[in-house]
């Protein structure tokens, strides 16, 4: 793996590579030789146009592979699987302009996300082949996503289609993210906290459908680590200076009688920060460790995600873990700027699992919020006086949680002059700062955390869009997805000040506003919140649902509820045959027919 500034060589192997297959009619003395050059040339125009358009985590541009001689049939395809295997290729995509034969050219490999492009041209017919490969993708159990464009093109025309290069790019992403997990770890850090159904940690929903494994570690790990002070010193001494220059302590809301000491605030500062070392080295490693005499420290767990229960059992005598997982999930920290990392609060699993979908589909960091009340706008008008307008007039949903949010989520960070959340690299030291400044870390509440320790407090700027999502899982059938796809929205700051004062002003808070369609479960703002699954959500930057949904297909996860355009949604051609009347119920059976990837649930 590329060791890029910002993000080094966090996990074990090297990127995964999208493999491009140029399928060719293979009747030879003229009908294949008429093809080669415009084949192959497909193929190349899409590698070129992948390169310059996905990025992998460490922000280095995709690497695409291709067959280093077109696929006329069931020698040439082996030929190609051989060199996909030695190349590190997750991800197939099979071009073509022409006829082919089927079976005898596509790709038989059961764990690759696979998609086919079939030219849509006069000449040739592309679209047969494509019809006929799909069918046999279908009816051998290895469905494939169909790229066909709108508009009928030239022998000639070496474009790409707009609608072509949509469903390119939306394929390229979801299908690296279903490669990346695939190998990794989901590190438990902790059991389940305080009953929370996603942090009883389901290890075949990991193995089986993700394709990871699940390390657990318990929590008297970081005690042992803190006593015997298994962590890098030099990092420590450089963090923690850091940390009390840039990181602004807010005012104790605890009652006088329960607020800490100055020594003992000064001494969880000290606590907190160590816990982030400990926490990220357990995950990743740290080769620092291994030159004090921890080897086996050193190697942390190859997680690509984590969670950290916390309560109860740590926080009723030690600082909580909201700096912890608030500095590891922001894209900055006393080492510059770098990739975040993924760290579940509570260790709700099955939300760290929707956070790393989010993470992978767009490489910036993740919000980890409970979805905790709607407030409708007779209510807010009832406590403040104020009438709700604009994208709150139907109302909000107050996301919020202990501070363990990332700062990314400020909304300081710009694109195109409006809040955002960037890729770490295009991430400025400038608004990296601001991020910070905008954070205040409030002395814990001494109610809930016991043990002391600080949570950030700020508010998520808004207009800046947004996708909502949750896994949950239900006995008898599995896992399923929940998607809302909308915005997080500006009120005044007295009327902020007067709902979140309400629940805890120590607490970062994201205002919240889905999309409604006026149908189901998107009727209305109180629809969403009433139907969501789970007391948590994951929220990404951007509108990235179409994305999310193309990735549950891969997975075999069937989406209970989304606010997608249905001219957005992306799945294999296979899913019609499950009711193509009905996209919702055929997404349930279609997953349940093929099942998940990496064997029985």
């Amino acid at each position: 793996m590329a060791d890029k500034k910002g993000f080094g060589k966090r996990w074990v192997g090297e990127m995964p590579r999208i493999g491009i297959r140029p399928a060719i009619d293979g009747r030879m003395n003229g009908v294949r030789e008429s093809l080669e050059d415009q084949t192959m040339d497909m193929a190349k125009n899409v590698a070129k146009f992948l390169s310059e358009n996905v990025q992998y985590p460490d922000g280095s541009p995709v690497e695409c592979v291709i067959a280093d001689r077109t696929i006329g049939g069931v020698r040439e395809s082996a030929l190609c699987a051989e060199k996909f295997a030695r190349e590190g290729v997750g991800v197939s995509l099979t071009v073509t302009p022409c006829w082919c034969y089927g079976s005898e050219t596509m790709d038989m490999d059961p764990l690759t996300p696979k998609a086919v492009w079939g030219f849509n041209g006069t000449e040739r017919p592309g679209a047969v082949y494509l019809a006929a490969v799909l069918a046999a993708h279908t009816q051998k159990g290895l469905p494939a996503f169909s790229i066909y464009g709108h508009d009928v093109q030239d022998n000639d025309d070496k474009s790409i289609p707009e609608d072509v290069k949509e469903k390119l790019l939306r394929f390229a992403r979801a299908g690296l993210a279903v490669a990346m997990m695939r190998g990794k770890s989901y590190l438990s850090l902790g059991g389940t906290s305080m009953g929370i159904g996603g942090s009883i940690v389901d290890q075949p929903f990991f193995e089986n459908y993700l394709g990871m494994r699940v390390e657990a570690v318990d929590m008297s790990e970081f005690t042992r680590r803190l006593n015997e002070e298994i962590y890098d010193p030099k990092e420590y001494e450089k963090a923690l200076k850091w940390v009390k220059e840039n990181c602004r302590e807010g005012d104790d809301h605890n009652p006088e009688e329960l607020q800490r000491s100055r020594e003992q605030k000064d001494k969880d500062w000290e606590t907190v920060v160590k816990m982030t070392l400990i926490g990220r080295d357990l995950m990743v490693g740290n080769p620092k460790l291994e030159e004090i005499g921890y080897g086996e420290e050193a190697m942390g767990h190859n997680a690509i995600a984590s969670g950290f229960q916390g309560q109860r059992q740590w926080t009723d005598f030690m600082p909580n873990g909201d700096f912890m997982e608030a500095m590891l999930n922001s894209s900055f920290d006393w080492n510059g700027i770098r990739a975040p990392y993924i760290m579940a609060t509570e260790n709700d699993s099955l939300n760290g699992a929707v956070m790393l979908f989010g993470y992978l589909l767009t490489n910036t960091a993740q919000i980890f919020a409970d979805v905790r009340t709607y407030w409708s706008p007779e209510a807010v008008k009832r406590v403040t006086g104020y009438d709700l307008d604009g994208r709150a007039a139907g109302g909000m949903i107050h996301l919020i949680n202990s501070g363990a949010a990332t700062l990314d989520a400020t909304g300081m960070q710009k694109k195109d002059g409006k809040p955002a959340m960037k890729p770490f690299w295009e991430i400025t030291q400038d608004e990296a700062d601001k991020c910070l400044e905008a954070t205040d870390w409030y002395p814990a509440s001494t109610g809930y955390f016991r043990g002391g320790g600080y949570s950030s407090g700020f508010l998520t700027k808004g207009e800046m869009p947004m996708t909502m999502s949750r896994l949950n899982i239900v006995k008898g059938l599995g896992p399923v997805l929940q998607i809302a796809e909308g915005w997080t929205v500006d009120i005044p700051a007295d009327v902020h000040k007067t709902l979140n004062e309400r629940t805890d002003p120590t607490w970062p808070t994201h205002w919240f506003v889905p999309r409604l369609t006026g149908e189901n479960a998107f009727k209305d703002v109180y629809s969403v919140m009433a139907n969501w699954g789970a007391n948590h959500g994951a929220i990404s930057y951007g509108h990235i649902g179409s994305d999310l949904i193309s990735l549950a297909a891969m997975l075999r996860i069937p989406v209970c509820m989304h606010n997608v355009d249905g001219a957005k949604v992306f799945r294999p051609s296979a899913w019609s045959a499950f009711g193509v009347m009905e996209p919702q119920g055929a997404d349930f059976r279609a997953c349940e027919n093929f099942g998940p990837a990496y064997g029985q649930y």
